[in-house]
């Protein structure tokens, strides 16, 4: 299954101009809204600390191996700037593909939601560390600028349809069907005969990532199409819906 490494920014001294706290603070928020959209799409993470920096977090990441690098931050304008300006911009890296991929699904999807479409862009840079340190495809997106009153209040009132779209482009971006979380239940696998495969598609051709016995203990997560996404024991994929009791 595809993991990446959550970064949502330590910039605990950049405060919203709503008062709501700072970018660090609300940027944990979205973060902690995203997980439950990865976990119901089979999507794991790695997740850096508060109390960390953007280089540690790299860093970090850099130690163990990543499908992608996902960076959260919000925007501020220039000196003489300040509150003018409005958008959405995904860094990636010139000449990764890959991030490059990454950071156009994440735009498609953050246009359908945002009120200025036009102003959701993607940009390569080789001057943010989260990006150019990265040894992953690694994107960096700076959602809308907190400055601004109307980007701020935009965001403190979509954190949970943000977390959605980004889940959206991070399952394009893995060849995943996206899944709509459920509320977390409890099952256990019921068959009559050998075991259960754990795939890693919700399909008969998927990849088998482990064999569950008669009576594992689950949790779904996401139902798609006949299959369930599940968590048993450390690991997380599907599994035919027909043979689990919730």
């Amino acid at each position: 299954m595809p993991v990446i490494y959550l970064s949502p920014s330590t910039q605990e001294w950049n405060p919203y101009i709503t008062g709501s706290g700072s970018e660090e603070q609300n940027m944990n928020i979205l973060a902690d809204r995203l997980e439950i959209y990865l976990r119901a799409n089979a999507i794991r993470w790695q997740r850096n600390r508060p109390d960390m920096t953007a280089g540690s977090s790299a860093r970090q990441a850099n130690q163990s191996y990543y499908d992608l690098y996902l960076a959260l931050h919000s925007n501020a304008s220039g000196e003489g700037q300040s509150g003018k300006n409005r958008g959405i911009i995904a860094f990636y890296y010139p000449g990764s593909q890959q991030g490059e991929r990454a950071a156009e699904l994440i735009a498609q999807e953050l246009r359908k939601i945002y009120p200025l479409p036009a102003n959701v862009t993607t940009r390569s840079t080789t001057t943010l560390g989260e990006i150019r340190i990265s040894r992953f495809p690694a994107v960096l997106v700076e959602i809308g600028y907190h400055d601004n009153v109307q980007d701020a209040q935009w965001l403190e009132g979509h954190w949970d349809d943000i977390a959605q779209q980004l889940t959206r482009a991070l399952t394009r971006f893995f060849g995943l069907p996206y899944i709509a979380p459920i509320q977390p239940a409890k099952g256990l696998v019921r068959v009559n005969w050998g075991t259960l495969n754990l795939r890693s598609y919700p399909s008969p051709t998927g990849t088998i990532l482990a064999n569950l016995p008669n009576g594992a203990e689950v949790t779904v997560y996401g139902a798609w199409e006949g299959w369930y996404v599940i968590q048993w024991e450390d690991k997380t994929g599907y599994a035919a819906a027909a043979y689990i009791d919730i």
